[in-house]
């Protein structure tokens, strides 16, 4: 319901996934898949904040390069579309915006609700 409701609801999100920092996807929206190398590599964003900086990130097979990244939220891009990807106690948000939306809907969004998650203990 996060990932449907939550993000996707929003209509500020196109795509999204939660994945478990200990890896696995706990849920996703339909049709996008992140392969087992796109989780790992965003499961470690947050581990070498300089790798991610110079080689970005690859979601469902598309590459965003990186905005900013910090030891919470990772922000990619990719011509007028971009990611929101977000850390949270013990899950990762994973959110695909396009134009029209604006990387800030994405983000307000997608930050809004690791800030609840968080407050939940997720």
């Amino acid at each position: 319901a996060y990932v449907d409701t939550n993000l996707v609801g929003s209509g500020k999100v196109t795509t999204a996934a939660i994945i478990g920092q200990q890896g696995g996807v706990w849920a996703t929206t339909s049709g996008f898949t992140l392969g087992p190398s796109e989780q790992t590599a965003v499961i470690n964003l947050f581990k070498n904040k300089d790798e991610a900086q110079s080689k970005g990130i690859t979601l469902a097979g598309t590459k965003y390069f990186c905005l900013s990244v910090n030891d919470r939220s990772f922000y990619g891009k990719k011509g007028g579309d971009g990611c929101v990807i977000v850390k949270t106690k013990q899950a990762i948000l994973v959110a695909v915006y396009k134009a029209p939306v604006q990387a800030p809907e994405c983000t307000t969004i997608t930050e809004g609700l690791a800030d609840y998650l968080i407050g939940v203990n997720y």
